[in-house]
C-alpha cells in the first residue's frame, strides 16, 4: 500500500514537471506553424530553392525571402529535438498514461513525415496539394502535442481521472464537429495561398462583385469562404452552448470563448487584408490567428473529452438563472471603468501629442476603443487570478467573482475576449505598432505584475507600473506609427507616478494586504519607510515633469500648469510624510489621480493652443 502510494506520488511529481516540457513543445510548434505560414504568404517559400542548404550556402544571401525561409528552417531544427525529448520522457515515465504517451509517439512519427514533406515542398517549388498536406500534418502534430499537454495538466489536478476521451454528450460532439470544420477552413486556406488564388477576389464577401465567379482560381477562393461561413455557424453554437452549459469550467469556457473570438477576428482580418491590398502585417496575423484558433479548439475538445461529469454539469448549470442586467453590471465592473478611464486620458494625451493637434476622429475612436478593451480585459484577467486574495480583503470582497455573482471561468473568458478584440481592432484599424505595444502591455500586467510580482516582491508596484505606463505610448504610436523620445517621456511620467499613487492606497488598506499576504511596501517595510519612498518618488516625478520645457518639447503653458499641479501634489505628499494617518493617505490617493489626469490635459492644451 505504502509502496503504491509512493510510486503514485513519484509519478505525480514527474508529471508536474513534464507538463511544462509538453507545454514548451506545443508553444514552439505553434510558433513554427506561424513562421511557416508567414513564409508562405510572403512568397518566401522559394527564398532558398535547395534543401537543406540555401543557395548552396550554410548562411543565406542578404535577401529578405532567403532569410525568412532560412530562419523557418532553423527554428524547425530547434523544434524537433524538443518534441523528441517530450516523447522520450513520456516513454520513460508515462507509458501507462495512454493519452500522453500515444499522442507524443504519433507526433514523432508525423514529425519525420513533415520533414520529408518540407523538403519535397521546396524541391517541387510549392505544389498546392503538397503545401496543404504539409500544413495538415503540422496541425495534426500540434494537436497531438496539445492533447498530451492538456492531459498532463488535467492529471495533475485529478490524478485518478480516466485515461480516455469520451464524446457522448451533445457539447462534446459539437466540439469535434467544430474542430473538423476549422481544420477544413485552414486546409482550404492553404490551398488558396498555394494555388495563387489569394488576390484573385477583390472585395468581401463577394468576389469581384459576384457570389458565384467563373474563374477557376476565384472559385477556389470562394469555396474557402463558403467553408468559413459553415464553420462560423459551428463556432457560434459552440460558444453559446459553452456559456449556457459550462460557465463553471475554467478550461472549457475560456478556451471556447477564445476560439470564437479568434475565429471571427481571423475572418475580420481576412476581409480587411482583401480590402487593403494584402499588407504583410495582416497576412502574418491571419496565419497566426488561424493556428491559435486551432489550438483553442483542440484544448476545448480534449478537455471536454476528459470530463466524464459533463452531462451532470450541463444539467446543473442550465437550471441556474442569473438576471441579465446583473450579469451585465458584473461584467462591466470587472473592467474597473474608473481605472480604465484614467488610462484612456493618458492614451488620448499621447494621441494628441503624437498628432501635433486634434487627431482624426476615426483614429481617436478606434485607438480609445482598443485601449479601453485592453485595459478592461487585463483587469478582468487580473481579478480572475486574484480571486482568492480578493476574498480576504474588504476593498475587493464584493467584486463579482469573490462575491459569487460571477463564476471564475466567466471572468477569465470575459477578460480574454476583451484583450483579443483590443489587439485586432488596433491592428486592423490603427497600426501594427500600436497593437503590438497593447499586447505587450496586457502581457506585462497579467504575467509580470499579476502572476510573477504581486505576491512575491515588495517592488511589485514599482516594476508593475510599466504596464499602465504603456497607455500613452500606445496613443503616441497610434498617431505616429513609431516610437521616439516624447513617447519615452510619457512612459516615465506614468511609471514614476504609479508607486506613490498605489502606496498611498496600501497605507489605507494595510490590514487588507497583510491579511491577504500581499507583500506591499507598508506590509514588508513598514509605514515610515513607505511614507519616505512616496516622498522620494514624488520628487522624482516632479523633476521629470519639468524636463520637457527645458528640452523644448513643451511650452510655457504646460510648465506653468505642471508647477501648480506639482505643488498641489507635493503638499498632499508632505502631509503623508510628515503627519501620516489614513485620512492623509486617502487624500493623496485621490489627489494623485486628479494630478495625472490634469497633467496630461495640460500637455494636450500646450499642443492645441
Amino acid at each position: 500500500m505504502n509502496e503504491t502510494l509512493s510510486g503514485g506520488n513519484r509519478e505525480l511529481i514527474h508529471l508536474r514537471r513534464f507538463r511544462y516540457l509538453a507545454l514548451a513543445a506545443s508553444t514552439v510548434t505553434y510558433l513554427l506553424i506561424v513562421m511557416g505560414g508567414v513564409v508562405r504568404v510572403t512568397g518566401s517559400g522559394l527564398g532558398c530553392p535547395d534543401w537543406p542548404l540555401c543557395h548552396g550556402q550554410v548562411i543565406p544571401p542578404p535577401r529578405l525571402d532567403a532569410w525568412l525561409e532560412y530562419l523557418h528552417r532553423l527554428f524547425a531544427s530547434l523544434t524537433s529535438p524538443l518534441i523528441l525529448l517530450a516523447a522520450l520522457t513520456a516513454w520513460r515515465r508515462f507509458r501507462s498514461i495512454r493519452l500522453i504517451f500515444r499522442p507524443l509517439l504519433l507526433a514523432v512519427a508525423l514529425l519525420f513525415i513533415e520533414i520529408a514533406l518540407g523538403a519535397v515542398t521546396v524541391l517541387q517549388e510549392l505544389p498546392p496539394l503538397i503545401v496543404a498536406v504539409h500544413l495538415g500534418v503540422a496541425l495534426t502534430i500540434f494537436a497531438m502535442l496539445l492533447t498530451a499537454t492538456v492531459t498532463a495538466f488535467h492529471r495533475c489536478q485529478e490524478p485518478a481521472a480516466a485515461d480516455r476521451l469520451v464524446f457522448q454528450e451533445p457539447f462534446a460532439r459539437l466540439s469535434l464537429w467544430t474542430l473538423a470544420g476549422v481544420f477544413a477552413v485552414l486546409i482550404s486556406g492553404a490551398v488558396v495561398a498555394g494555388s495563387g488564388a489569394t488576390a484573385v477576389c477583390a472585395g468581401w464577401p463577394l468576389c469581384n462583385g459576384f457570389l458565384f465567379p467563373t474563374n477557376p482560381l476565384a472559385w477556389i477562393h470562394m469555396l474557402h469562404r463558403f467553408i468559413v461561413a459553415a464553420a462560423s455557424v459551428l463556432v457560434i453554437l459552440l460558444v453559446v452552448r459553452a456559456w449556457r452549459a459550462h460557465s463553471d469550467h475554467t478550461v472549457i469556457l475560456p478556451a471556447a470563448t477564445l476560439s470564437a473570438a479568434l475565429f471571427f477576428a481571423q475572418a475580420y482580418i481576412g476581409a480587411l487584408k482583401t480590402s487593403l491590398g494584402y499588407p504583410v502585417l495582416l497576412l502574418a496575423m491571419h496565419v497566426a490567428t488561424a493556428a491559435a484558433v486551432w489550438a483553442a479548439l483542440v484544448v476545448t475538445a480534449v478537455q471536454t473529452g476528459l470530463s466524464p461529469q459533463i452531462a451532470e454539469a450541463e444539467q446543473k448549470t442550465l437550471k441556474t438563472h442569473v438576471s441579465t442586467w446583473q450579469r451585465i453590471r458584473d461584467l462591466l465592473s470587472m473592467t474597473r471603468p474608473v481605472v480604465t478611464l484614467l488610462l484612456l486620458v493618458t492614451a488620448f494625451g499621447g494621441l494628441v501629442l503624437g498628432s501635433g493637434g486634434w487627431p482624426a476622429p476615426g483614429l481617436t475612436v478606434w485607438t480609445l476603443l482598443g485601449g479601453a478593451l485592453a485595459a478592461g480585459g487585463a483587469q478582468a484577467v487580473n481579478q480572475y487570478v486574484d480571486r482568492d486574495i480578493d476574498l480576504l480583503m474588504k476593498r475587493t470582497a464584493k467584486r463579482p467573482i469573490p462575491s459569487g455573482r460571477l463564476k471564475p471561468a466567466q471572468g477569465l473568458a470575459w477578460g480574454l475576449l476583451l484583450c483579443t478584440l483590443s489587439v485586432f481592432i488596433l491592428a486592423g484599424l490603427v497600426n501594427g505598432l500600436a497593437a503590438l505595444l497593447t499586447l505587450a502591455g496586457i502581457l506585462y500586467y497579467v504575467v509580470i505584475y499579476t502572476l510573477l510580482l504581486k505576491r512575491t516582491s515588495v517592488q511589485n508596484i514599482v516594476i508593475g507600473g510599466g504596464a499602465g505606463a504603456m497607455a500613452p505610448v500606445v496613443g503616441w504610436a497610434a498617431a505616429t506609427g513609431r516610437l521616439g523620445l516624447p513617447a519615452l517621456y510619457l512612459f516615465l511620467v506614468v511609471f514614476m507616478w504609479t508607486p506613490p499613487h498605489f502606496w498611498a492606497l496600501a497605507l489605507v488598506r494595510f490590514q487588507d494586504y497583510s491579511r491577504a499576504g500581499v507583500p506591499m511596501m507598508p506590509v514588508v517595510r513598514g509605514e515610515q519607510v513607505t511614507r519616505a519612498q512616496i516622498l522620494w518618488y514624488s520628487l522624482g516625478l516632479l523633476v521629470i515633469t519639468f524636463l520637457p520645457t527645458l528640452f523644448g518639447m513643451m511650452g510655457l503653458l504646460y510648465l506653468a500648469v505642471a508647477v501648480l499641479l506639482g505643488l498641489f501634489l507635493l503638499y498632499a505628499v508632505w502631509k503623508v510624510w510628515k503627519l501620516g494617518g489614513n485620512q492623509n493617505a486617502w487624500r493623496l490617493y485621490r489627489v494623485s489621480s486628479m494630478y495625472l489626469a490634469f497633467l496630461f490635459m495640460a500637455m494636450m492644451l500646450d499642443v492645441l493652443v
